[in-house]
């Protein structure tokens, strides 16, 4: 929170998104946070972004997840709701990344089932945001079409996370245009940006999204062909988890991001009224 009280204080934020089942149990919050949720709320600028419903995991007991969504909706105005795609829990474990699955019938249906479940409690539109892990190029080629199957049902909206885009760019080789075809622009309605790690495979160097770095010079100039791209975005999130900043040097540079993602969405702005 420290990283970004400045820009509360100045009143650079304009839209806010909680990571809502985070909260959830005996966890201690920051007291500074419960107001931001609020005042965002009550000014229909507060999104919500689950990270643990495991929109395709198969044989998990959802109901609990479910009434504590319902209850949250209760308590803030959310302007929309998102969640991951792929599967993160099973019967053997409780967490992981969220991991990719084939595009099958069964796991289509099975994904349909649950955000039908989701749209039917959050009574918000609801969306889901690409992931940045692939098992294999079959992955990378079909999670835009899976995605746009899934979402059509609710007719939901696609988060893009650019980030997660870079880490498939690196990883399979493939151009930004190249990545941003396989997706359904049209349902693009937010974009993530941050920062991520490098891990090495052997001897390859593989892209992880981490969120605990600044945001690579590649990622910002995915936003700019993004804006380009994706006519209906209405946010715009900057990402980090907030134990990653270990010197105030980091804590400005987070800042600086921040102000950068303002000066391309001022830049796409000027142009369509130009061009308008």
């Amino acid at each position: 929170m420290t990283a970004a009280q400045p820009l509360f204080r100045a009143k650079e934020v304009e839209i806010l998104e909680w990571s809502f089942d985070m909260g959830w149990g005996n966890v201690s919050l920051p007291p500074e946070l419960p107001p931001l949720l609020d005042q965002f709320s009550q000014c229909h600028c507060l999104l919500g972004h689950g990270v643990s419903y495991s929109l395709l995991s198969a044989g998990i007991d959802r109901s609990h997840w479910l009434a504590c969504l319902q209850a949250e909706c209760q308590d803030y105005s959310y302007r929309h709701i998102s969640e991951h795609f792929g599967w993160m829990a099973t019967r053997h474990f409780s967490r992981s990344a969220p991991l990719p699955l084939p595009l099958l019938p069964a796991t289509l249906k099975l994904g349909c089932d649950h955000i039908q479940r989701l749209a039917e409690v959050a009574q918000v539109p609801v969306g889901l945001e690409n992931l940045a892990f692939a098992f294999g190029r079959q992955d990378v080629d079909q999670q835009g079409e899976f995605l746009d199957r899934l979402l059509e049902p609710v007719d939901g909206f696609l988060l893009l996370d650019l980030h997660n885009l870079y880490c498939q760019m690196h990883n399979f080789q493939l151009s930004a245009s190249e990545i941003l075809n396989l997706y359904p622009l049209g349902r693009v309605r937010e974009l993530h940006l941050s920062g991520g790690s490098w891990s090495q495979s052997g001897t390859a160097k593989i892209r992880r999204d981490t969120h605990d770095h600044a945001v690579p010079e590649p990622v910002f100039d995915l936003l700019a062909l993004a804006l380009q791209e994706c006519s209906h975005v209405e946010a715009i999130i900057l990402e980090r988890l907030g134990n990653t900043f270990t010197t105030d040097a980091e804590k400005i540079g987070f800042r600086q991001d921040f102000a950068r993602i303002k000066e391309i969405v001022y830049s796409h702005r000027s142009s369509l009224s130009r061009k308008g």
